[in-house]
């Protein structure tokens, strides 16, 4: 019997431009073995059983397409639309959530597993924000106008950012509305917390847990599918 957890909600992001895949529909509607990546993102929440309720979030005008994505769920949700910025976008989820907790992912990661949605939940829960990563693999250099700077970031402690993420409403919410007062832009929602001096735990990510960015990325997920049989 698993630990009880606290209620939460799931914040689906499928607001963005998905430029860089280069899709005519929105990245989050395009297939992956039968079934759009904000599916199995979906489905993935309702196989982890941590959450009462999904809400998605979708630029304005996609609503009808993505209701389309998650009928017979198995979960209430809703769909709501979102801003020009993630953080927007998460914003507007936020305010449509109603548990006590948020666990806030990126639709363009489909392979994300039950697994890893309840250990995110179980941290935040411990500690009032909590992130899957994992560590850099690759060295990073600089570079600049075709040529490596001599420069780097050291990669010893470097990891990669992950969804989903967890945290208490109450304190994500405040943190990002404190960050547009500032107007400062984030790159996720952790940013919004560690800005404003909180801290956030670390989860083990899981490499699988890939984010579809290019074509090339919607290949290895197949890949990856095929071998979870």
């Amino acid at each position: 019997m698993r630990d009880p957890l606290p209620e939460a909600t799931a914040v689906i992001l499928a607001a963005g431009r998905g430029e860089r895949f280069g899709a005519p529909i929105n990245k989050a509607l395009v297939e992956l073995a039968g079934k759009p990546l904000l599916r199995w993102s979906a489905e993935a929440f309702v196989i982890a059983e941590v959450v009462a309720e999904i809400v998605v979030v979708v630029r304005p005008g996609e609503e009808e397409l993505a209701r389309g994505a998650l009928l017979e769920l198995g979960l209430p949700w809703k769909v709501v639309p979102g801003g020009e910025r993630r953080q927007d976008s998460a914003l507007a989820g936020i305010f449509a959530a109603r548990g006590e907790y948020v666990l806030i992912h990126d639709a363009a990661r489909p392979l994300v597993s039950p697994d890893l949605i309840r250990r995110v939940l179980k941290a935040a829960a411990v500690h009032g924000a909590a992130v899957p990563v994992i560590p850099v693999r690759d060295t990073l250099r600089y570079a600049a106008g075709g040529f490596l700077r001599d420069e780097g970031p050291n990669r010893p402690g470097l990891h990669a950012i992950q969804t989903p993420q967890g945290f208490k409403r109450t304190l994500v919410l405040e943190a990002l509305e404190e960050a547009n007062r500032g107007g400062l832009p984030l790159p996720d929602d952790a940013a919004a917390v560690l800005a404003r001096g909180g801290r956030v735990a670390a989860v083990s990510g899981e490499a699988r847990n890939l984010k579809i960015t290019y074509p090339e990325d919607l290949e290895l997920a197949r890949a990856l599918l095929s071998l979870r049989g």
